[in-house]
């Protein structure tokens, strides 16, 4: 066997939360991930971000990689000594052609292991309340393909059969075939008036069911425009859907809301907005690292007795600066008499994760506020040390030194605005597929539109969290839809909230 290593891995049927922990675990140790369309993008941002991503999507009878050619794609990189995370969705033995990998990588001599997934069979009826079997329903489950091969090899579905079957009948992939899969069904003496449902996007915010008969279904299933990807259920178990049906609620269900934050704190408002029922579509527009040049920091840390107090303006900065003293092996003791001034209440709290208490918090979180509050406090002859990020605006530092107040302006981090997309969230930006875009920050602004432009907003409904956020966001010819009034998270959410 080579070094290399392919994990064909199972990623569920569409929640990203229902992928198993080795999924996550492998997804996580990959050198090269290789993904489906139907895969959800927070499963893949998992991945290192050193990680090569190399996408190979298929849309129904229109692949864009032919799996000739994906099958060559892990040979050669699992040649080359590299982890590969091979990502589908649902089960990758579950009509996933997970076998026809393992086969072309057996016959490389390439080791590889098999990481079930949560089979969207079974699954997204759930998600609809239609339970598979049931004691009083069905004592049997069915599962079969809603497409023959294109080249006409391979075993036929056998209608005749399957028509005699009192158990559940699953179909996947079967949207485009519902017609024939219906039509046979009936030929063959399943009865016409037999529950049928089909469900769209399973799992997902934007999950649909129709339900009918075998007679019927097709008919709504074509008025309320269902589309791939479905699954198809044919059974008396249809008949619990209306009782059993539990997913899909909460003020922002159906909504589709895109995070900008860093990749590091974006799930704090992607949590928020699925609690509530939303799907968060995250884009990082930033990202946050360990300033270049720390000797600024290091010379403040070495004389911290010099300052009487201490300005966070973000949870970034308290975490950089108080790593940093961690790495020096500073004493947290030395902050001793020193007074801590957070803006915000997230930086407040990021102090207190520390066992470190704010001794100031302005009433509002703008520049203005804290440079006044500061100025009330801070006397004559004593020093101030803003910890702040490198493109940090300058207004504080001109406030201060107007009323007199010395102080030490360090980047105890960098902000680095993003250069790349993930392919999901610009395709569904393109298609008018997102309701709510937020921005945490000028920052998540700038790295937005230098990443995606304005152009694709389109009609989406565009949140700031606070005027120097919009203020930003306007300058760049954005249309700021709502500002939220309380400069936080939480005040974020009561905007998107109000909006409905």
């Amino acid at each position: 066997m080579s070094e290399g290593r392919v994990y064909i891995i199972g990623a569920g049927p569409g929640d990203w939360k229902l992928m198993t922990l080795r999924a996550a675990e492998c997804i996580g140790m990959a050198d090269v991930i290789v993904y489906d369309r139907l895969v959800d993008d927070k499963a893949i941002s998992m991945a290192r971000p050193e990680a090569e991503f190399v996408y190979v999507g298929k849309m129904p009878h229109c692949h864009t990689v032919p799996q000739e050619e994906i099958n060559r794609i892990l040979v050669s990189r699992a040649l080359e000594g590299k982890k590969v995370a091979r990502v589908k969705g649902g089960d990758p033995f579950v009509f996933g052609r997970g076998g026809e990998e393992a086969e072309a990588l057996l016959k490389e001599g390439i080791d590889f292991e098999i990481i079930p997934g949560v089979t969207s069979a079974v699954s997204v009826p759930a998600y609809a309340g239609i339970p598979v079997t049931h004691r009083d329903y069905s004592s049997s489950l069915h599962i079969i393909t809603g497409h023959e091969r294109a080249d006409g090899q391979g075993r036929k579905i056998n209608y005749e059969l399957l028509a005699e079957l009192e158990g559940t009948l699953v179909f996947l992939m079967g949207v485009k075939s519902l017609p024939d899969i219906t039509a046979s069904l009936i030929k063959h003496g399943k009865d016409a008036s037999t529950p049928a449902a089909v469900i769209e996007n399973g799992t997902t915010v934007r999950q649909r069911t129709v339900c009918g008969t075998l007679g019927d279904i097709c008919r709504a299933a074509s008025e309320a425009g269902i589309q791939s990807p479905a699954v198809v259920v044919v059974g008396r178990v249809v008949e619990l859907k209306d009782r059993l049906a539990w997913f899909g609620r909460g003020p922002l269900a159906g909504k589709r809301v895109l995070v900008t934050r860093s990749r590091q704190q974006a799930g704090v408002l992607s949590r928020r907005i699925e609690e509530l029922g939303g799907e968060a579509i995250e884009l990082p527009a930033i990202a946050v690292a360990e300033a270049g040049q720390m000797q600024a920091v290091d010379a403040a840390l070495e004389r911290l007795e010099e300052y009487r107090w201490l300005v966070f303006t973000s949870t970034n900065g308290v975490g950089f600066f108080l790593g940093r003293m961690r790495e020096k092996k500073i004493d947290i003791r030395k902050l001793s008499g020193i007074g801590l001034c957070a803006v915000g209440e997230a930086t407040a709290a990021e102090l207190a994760k520390n066992g470190l208490n704010a001794d100031y918090i302005p009433r509002a979180y703008t520049t203005e506020e804290l440079a006044s509050g500061l100025a009330g406090m801070v006397k004559p002859g004593e020093r101030v040390l803003l910890a702040r990020s490198d493109i940090a605006g300058e207004g504080l530092c001109e406030i201060l030194a107007d009323n007199g107040i010395q102080y030490d302006d360090v980047a105890v981090y960098r902000t680095i605005l993003a250069d790349e997309a993930n392919s999901r969230a610009m395709e569904l930006l393109e298609s008018g597929g997102i309701d709510y875009i937020t921005f945490t920050s000028s920052s998540t602004v700038r790295g937005f539109v230098g990443m995606a432009g304005t152009e694709k907003i389109g009609k989406a409904r565009v949140v700031c969290i606070g005027p120097v956020t919009a203020e930003t966001a306007r300058e760049k010819g954005i249309d700021v839809w709502a500002v939220a009034d309380r400069y936080t998270i939480d005040g974020l959410v009561d905007v998107l909230l109000g909006g409905l």
